[in-house]
């Protein structure tokens, strides 16, 4: 029992007082050593040029919260069987709330004084086929004048097989569209607007947004709109389609806030598309509802537009120890790397393996307590 004890207390003062180091050899070998060093650099490249440089992983990031105000401006002329109208802005642009969403309208087909009574339905467009989405109830009488069925509907019956072209408003190529944002990084503290420094107000009243000469004007011709996102005005007013305005926030508030500002990009989601495409280009219906001689009327607008969707994207970054270090620490763990390679290489490849292998492992027996070393 006192040896038991004795060896208890041993046991636990070899834990507490006793320090194990792992055993190390220098190794003279060309290849292991040429491998190693091209690991290493390999590793230090990346930990410099991917985790630092283009992963920026000694920074913090923050994602912005963002508003986006509109106003379209312009008018447009039209004389459709020898009704003159000028339209503007609360004619065309659908909703006018002036939000990040909205309908600009190029196109259109009116049916004039619609009541509900009773009329033939349409052909289709080849002529010879009744179209098979009716736009009312069938009677179960047929015309004989135009050899189709009776349907109780708002008559006269839309007649949209002929979408207008050219475009009916295809002076919208000329209106303007006005983009207010205004971002916030809550992380940081940090508010911005497009509207930053270098644009006051005399420069607003006098610039367009161009690419090149007015990357940072916020009024935007909408001709030029289409023509960046890839589609051709004439084509897409026709039918209508959709655009995406990206307004692209990339900060590094490491450096001056002056240098945090706006990119604007266009993408055009969809358009004109292709000959035979099932559905193609973006449309609608809105009716304004009226009554004559106490008749309920309505005159009926299928409307073909644009489609704007404003996008904001923001993110800002800003140095900060704590992703530093990890970067760092993440970095000398993967030198590791190095040394698993070698060790293989060593204990596996090369001829002289076994002696490397006793070389690098210590071996023990225990007899009568006593450790005796053991070559392998």
């Amino acid at each position: 029992r006192e040896r038991e004890g004795g060896r208890g207390e041993g046991t636990v003062s070899s834990f507490l007082f006793e320090y194990e180091t792992p055993r190390q050899v220098l190794v003279r070998n060309r290849r292991v050593g040429i491998a190693c060093r091209l690991i290493q650099l390999g590793v230090l490249g990346y930990i410099i040029g991917w985790v630092f440089i283009y992963e920026k992983g000694y920074q913090n990031e923050d994602t912005a919260i963002y508003s986006v105000f509109t106003k379209m401006k312009g008018v447009a002329y039209t004389q459709i069987s020898g009704v003159e109208k000028v339209w503007d802005v609360s004619d065309y642009a659908f909703p006018d709330q002036g939000g990040d969403s909205f309908v600009v309208m190029t196109n259109f087909i009116i049916t004039f004084g619609q009541t509900q009574s009773k009329c033939p339905e349409l052909l289709s467009p080849s002529l010879l086929l009744i179209t098979p989405f009716l736009p009312g109830h069938m009677t179960g009488k047929c015309v004989n004048t135009t050899h189709t069925c009776e349907i109780v509907t708002w008559c006269p019956v839309e007649d949209d097989r002929q979408i207008p072209n050219p475009p009916c408003l295809l002076a919208a190529e000329n209106f303007t569209l006005f983009i207010k944002n205004s971002i916030t990084f809550p992380e940081f503290k940090v508010d911005r607007s497009n509207l930053v420094e270098s644009v006051d107000a005399s420069y607003i009243k006098r610039c367009l947004y161009h690419p090149a000469t007015d990357p940072l004007c916020p009024i935007f011709k909408l001709g030029d709109i289409v023509r960046l996102s890839g589609f051709n005005f004439t084509e897409v007013a026709r039918v209508g389609g959709s655009i995406g305005v990206l307004i692209d926030w990339e900060c590094d508030l490491d450096y001056s806030i002056q240098n945090c500002k706006p990119k604007y990009k266009f993408h055009g989601l969809y358009g004109s598309g292709t000959t035979g495409q099932a559905s193609v280009g973006y449309n609608f219906r809105k009716a304004n509802y009226y009554v004559e001689d106490k008749v309920q009327k309505r005159t009926l607008m299928k409307v073909f537009g644009l489609r704007i969707e404003v996008i904001v994207h923001g993110l800002a970054r800003k140095f900060d120890i704590i992703p530093t270090l990890t970067a760092i620490g993440s970095g000398v763990g993967i030198f590791g790397v190095a040394t698993v390679v070698c060790d293989l290489m060593l204990l596996h490849l090369l001829p002289k393996r076994n002696l490397y292998k006793n070389m690098k492992f210590k071996y023990t027996e225990i007899l009568d307590g006593v450790s005796v070393p053991r070559q392998m």
